[in-house]
């Protein structure tokens, strides 16, 4: 019984493993909607300072902002500095490396979208 439960007990933690989501240092391609519905296009470059937190620097429509973010899990989210506003992107983390995000930012109401594919 004891043979068995180890078994399952590492096949569990080799499935856990195999399922782990990861975020690749490097730049990515932006396109999202802000709060009105409106599209933006830009680029961002994700620096990794750790196996789960990075700083991520956006250029959209030729404003730039920095954020500070962190992995769990298949959750990417970052902390951001848009001019004298803060800003929050929670993205998904997806099995071919793109990210799909939710954001909002501090004053205003409701939230845009962003999908972030890494540059090739």
């Amino acid at each position: 019984m004891k043979r068995l439960l180890l078994t399952a007990a590492l096949f569990l933690a080799a499935a856990a493993a195999g399922n782990a989501q990861t975020v690749n240092a490097g730049k990515y391609i932006v396109e999202g909607t802000n709060l009105d519905g409106s599209s933006y296009s830009g680029t961002a470059e994700i620096t990794l300072a750790s196996e789960t937190t990075c700083v991520i620097e956006w250029d959209t429509a030729g404003v730039k902002s920095t954020g500070v973010c962190m992995l769990n899990g298949n959750a990417f989210a970052a902390a951001y500095v848009l001019g004298d506003a803060l800003g929050l992107v929670v993205y998904k983390v997806n099995g071919d490396g793109s990210l799909d995000g939710t954001w909002t930012i501090t004053g205003k109401d409701g939230s845009g979208t962003e999908m972030l594919t890494e540059a090739k």
